[in-house]
């Protein structure tokens, strides 16, 4: 007994080093992020992770000062993108993660596979043929291409993912639904995606914050900048070798995460639900 409860103790006690290491390497980075975002100047050698005389200035300089313009476009339109990427997810992938989990046709196996061999090609392995294609349709500088693009990239990973979760549904609800005269529109509807609110959520967060976190792909569409988004805008803040501002490229980067922590909260829920809860009748 006492071996087994040694062993428990060194099991427990290595759990809580491993998870207490994991939440620094994730948490400090964030703590200089937000410390230098608060330190006065534009280097990042003279900052500290608490500064000695916090400063609001260079969150005041994203929105008073020459680049205040600027960055406000920059936010809203990176916040376009991503709401209508992620409603585009959603809608896309939901379809055809049902008609894969539920259906049985012609080439659907060649399709799943096919699905599969696209997530293992890189994304900016296609950027020369997206340039062309841009080009060709005269939508360089389009947010709307450049959502297109973003859905169609997370269409075959999320559809995985859903397709999986959609298969774990009992199917017997979808025949007790038609023997009531359900059609296959109304058990989409009323029955597979009100169970799959978890999955949904999931699939919405991918979608949101992708875009957020691109910058080759929106680099290479996007060329004026009215038409940037933060991670292009927010990179002109560093490039330049004599005017790079270190301090305020943290500011910047601090606001990004206040939308993706908005979704998140709103999506928390859904993600620590019940996979069919509630779907059966006692």
């Amino acid at each position: 007994m006492q071996n087994m409860k040694k062993q428990r103790l060194i099991r427990l006690l290595f759990s809580y080093a491993l998870l207490i290491f994991m939440t620094t390497i994730i948490v400090y980075p964030l703590l200089w992020t937000v410390g230098a975002s608060f330190n006065p100047g534009n280097s990042l050698v003279s900052t500290s992770i608490i500064p000695a005389n916090p400063t609001l200035d260079h969150y005041k300089e994203l929105f008073a000062g020459k680049d205040s313009l600027q960055y406000v476009q920059w936010y809203m339109n990176s916040l376009k993108i991503s709401l209508f990427t992620m409603l585009g997810t959603i809608i896309s992938v939901s379809f055809t993660a049902y008609a894969f989990s539920r259906f049985r046709f012609k080439g659907r196996k060649n399709a799943l596979t096919l699905f599969l061999l696209l997530q293992m090609i890189p994304q900016f392995s296609a950027l020369i043929a997206l340039f062309v294609l841009a080009q060709i349709l005269g939508m360089m500088n389009s947010h709307w291409l450049l959502i297109l693009l973003y859905i169609g990239g997370l269409i075959p990973m999320n559809t995985y993912l859903m397709k999986g979760y959609m298969d774990s549904i009992p199917i017997d609800l979808d025949e007790s639904a038609r023997i009531d005269g359900a059609s296959n529109t109304r058990i989409f509807l009323q029955i597979i995606m009100p169970l799959s609110k978890p999955m949904v959520a999931v699939v919405a967060m991918n979608g949101f914050t992708g875009p957020l976190g691109d910058f080759i792909l929106s680099s290479t569409i996007l060329r004026t900048p009215e038409s940037y988004t933060l991670p292009i805008g927010l990179y002109n803040l560093v490039n330049e070798v004599m005017g790079a501002s270190y301090t305020t490229f943290a500011a910047g980067a601090i606001l990004i995460s206040i939308p993706i922590a908005l979704i998140f909260i709103l999506l928390q829920k859904n993600f620590v639900s019940g996979l069919t809860a509630g779907g059966t009748k006692g």
